[in-house]
């Protein structure tokens, strides 16, 4: 049987088992539809909730981060997991008891104010949508790939499949689909980690492989990593980080980010009692380890995998390294894996110095230059995109066929997972928050339900069209959104929770000038979003404001909002008597019992 026969089939039978569920579990009723009943089990929705965030960036992206950037993009394992912990102790349980749909309900109800619901709306809207163009990203790379087909292509057909369960079969659909995901992502992440581990180290725990002898060169293999990079004219793989100003904010961006994602805050709302969100949290945290401690081992052998494929002299022990870095691969030679992702456009050679070799290197390291220079090299030559590494690595080391087959799956599951929580978040907030609340209480529940998957489906091409013209690679595009819920809506999600005091006015202006702030610092530095040619400056660290990164402004775009929202409390109303009971009800300890819902 073919490989492309192989892809096909897993991943055939994994869309027939998606969709099967979401025929099984189609919603009835507006309650199905936004929390599946609200009587998921603690088990079930924690490993619903991994899949729903650990998305395209995580599974796809994240190892190639860490293959490129090595211990600097440590950051994005320290934000995300540690954001994670805040939303899981300080957030879910609460919002529970509080016992709404939807995260602009909580905001509404909390600050008694259609103006911060609807201001809620706006933020959750820019936020997922920029997050869900990442998973289209990720979608578009897997299906180019395992389909053979082009980019555009896979796009468009990882849009039809999550209109086919997510529309139908609403957040009830989406749970139990996404159980399944994590079942498919998790065996494929792990199961090739596993071979290449072995392979290079004799270990089969990645995360201790990563730790052990390279068996090729004798040396551990992170030394061996780095010798092979510096060679190249790459920093150290495990170089510090220069900018730990920087490196500091972009880890709070991430952690303040995960804490106010809407579509991961909505399946705790899922459960029937408060205690089940506390016990979610901590089963979704034990089912999300299983794929970050493994991620560090994927990028490090990722990254050794393909240095060594262009230099093979390399691979063992290597006493002049410059003799080794001559013999590079031959392009008429090279393996079949990049002649496979070369159809797809995501790896692309060009013989700058006509020598028919393929050569790797740091071509804007000007130290390095006169090594390349006297070697006859005139710059990198292969162009590799991030986003492959995890889904080409199988290949990379010659692992079966059905392996490539399975990862194949789990890279389509992983985008397809939180593509479609995010695209639930984004329908909830339009039919139930907009229109059910705000534009026509008397909207009948039919009608309530159509307006739903009417606003879901827009919602998904909307998704599609930008998913075709990102503004960076899959786990960037998500970094962005991250910063942009981290400044909107996670101090407003906090406030409500902690400050009785906290009015609506305050609240308003925190959201507005956080999201504000935020924007306006990343259109400045990356151009405005999806529209070519148009940044205002150039995006080098030399003209970063205090050399801030526009992927670490979120978090102070959170610092601004809780600034502004506390500074307008002070000099305006406080909140209804009635409110501040409220608030301390939700907070009070004995919340462990049945939730009410509205």
């Amino acid at each position: 049987m073919s490989q492309f026969a192989i892809n096909l089939l897993f991943v055939g039978a994994s869309f027939a088992l998606y969709i099967g569920i979401a025929i099984w579990a189609r919603a009835g009723s507006t309650k199905d539809f936004y929390v599946a009943g609200g009587g998921v089990h603690p088990i079930t929705n924690g490993m619903a909730t991994a899949a729903d965030w650990m998305s395209a960036a995580s599974f796809i992206s994240m190892a190639g981060l860490l293959a490129s950037g090595g211990y600097a993009n440590s950051t994005f394992l320290m934000g995300w997991t540690g954001g994670y912990v805040i939303l899981a102790m300080l957030l879910a349980p609460y919002l529970r008891k509080f016992g709404k749909f939807t995260v602009p309900d909580f905001i509404g109800d909390r600050f008694y104010s259609n103006t911060a619901r609807l201001v809620a709306v706006i933020c959750l809207i820019v936020a997922s949508v920029t997050y869900v163009i990442g998973q289209m990203t990720g979608a578009g790379v897997a299906f180019s790939r395992f389909l053979e087909v082009p980019n555009t292509a896979g796009i468009w057909i990882a849009a039809a499949i999550v209109f086919l369960y997510a529309v139908f079969g609403g957040m009830k659909g989406i749970t139990y689909t996404q159980v399944a995901q994590y079942v498919v992502l998790i065996i494929a992440y792990t199961i090739p980690a596993v071979f290449i581990a072995m392979q290079l180290t004799g270990n089969p725990i990645p995360m201790f492989g990563m730790f052990s002898t390279h068996t090729e060169s004798g040396l551990p293999l992170l030394q061996k990593l780095d010798e092979v990079v510096n060679a190249l004219g790459f920093r150290d793989y495990t170089a510090d980080v220069d900018n730990k100003l920087n490196m500091v904010l972009f880890t709070l961006s991430l952690m303040v980010g995960t804490a106010g994602l809407p579509h991961v805050i909505i399946r705790f709302f899922t459960v029937p009692r408060v205690a089940d969100a506390r016990w979610s949290a901590g089963w979704a945290l034990v089912f999300i380890a299983l794929l970050y401690l493994t991620a560090p081992a994927v990028g490090s052998m990722a990254r050794l995998n393909l240095a060594t494929t262009i230099y093979p002299e390399m691979a063992g022990q290597v006493e002049d390294y410059d003799a080794a870095a001559e013999e590079a691969l031959i392009y008429e030679e090279r393996p079949g894996w990049i002649r496979t992702w070369e159809e797809t456009g995501l790896i692309n050679f060009e013989d700058k110095n006509n020598d028919g070799r393929i050569q790797i290197y740091n071509d804007s390291n000007e130290e390095y230059a006169e090594i390349a220079e006297s070697r006859g090299w005139e710059g990198n030559e292969l162009t590799v995109n991030n986003d492959i590494l995890v889904l080409a690595n199988p290949e990379i080391a010659n692992l079966p066929g059905w392996v490539i087959g399975l990862i194949a799956a789990g890279g389509i599951a992983a985008a397809l997972s939180t593509a479609a929580g995010l695209l639930l978040a984004i329908s909830s907030a339009i039919s139930h928050d907009l229109i059910k609340t705000m534009i026509n209480p008397k909207i009948t529940e039919k009608g309530e339900m159509l307006a739903a998957r009417i606003s879901m489906a827009g919602a998904i091409l909307v998704a599609t069209y930008l998913g075709l013209n990102p503004p960076g690679f899959a786990a960037q595009t998500v970094a962005l959104a991250f910063g942009i819920a981290g400044a909107s809506l996670f101090p407003a999600l906090m406030m409500g929770i902690f400050s009785k005091k906290m009015n609506n006015s305050g609240a308003v202006a925190g959201m507005l000038a956080g999201l504000a702030c935020t924007l306006l610092y990343i259109f400045t530095y990356l151009g405005w979003l999806f529209i070519p040619g148009t940044n205002m400056l150039e995006n080098t660290p030399d003209n970063w404001l205090f050399g801030i990164s526009p992927l670490s402004f979120g978090a102070v775009g959170a610092m601004i909002n809780f600034t502004v929202a506390f500074l307008v409390c002070k000099v305006t109303n406080e909140p209804p008597q009635e409110i501040q009971d409220l608030v301390e009800s939700v907070r009070y300890p004995k919340g462990a019992g049945v939730a009410v819902d509205h």
